[in-house]
């Protein structure tokens, strides 16, 4: 992969591909009146894989240092 925007931004694929999937698993879960908390906690993990997209695609275009304090 080269060190260039483009190739940043591509290599955010599979973070991407990961956040829609748990979006879907916790809409699936709404859907289908599961427990309050199961709902609940796919949720945050659906919530905490976007954020990484986020985050993520902010440090591929310079505009913040990956690692948080």
């Amino acid at each position: 992969m080269k060190r260039t925007i483009r190739g940043l931004t591509s290599a955010g694929e599979p973070l991407i591909l990961e956040a829609t999937a748990a979006l879907r698993r916790y809409n699936q879960a709404q859907d289908a009146g599961e427990p309050a908390e199961q709902v609940e906690r796919l949720r945050v993990l659906a919530e905490s894989a976007y954020q990484a997209v986020t985050d993520y695609q902010l440090y591929a275009y310079g505009l913040q240092p990956i690692t948080k304090h």
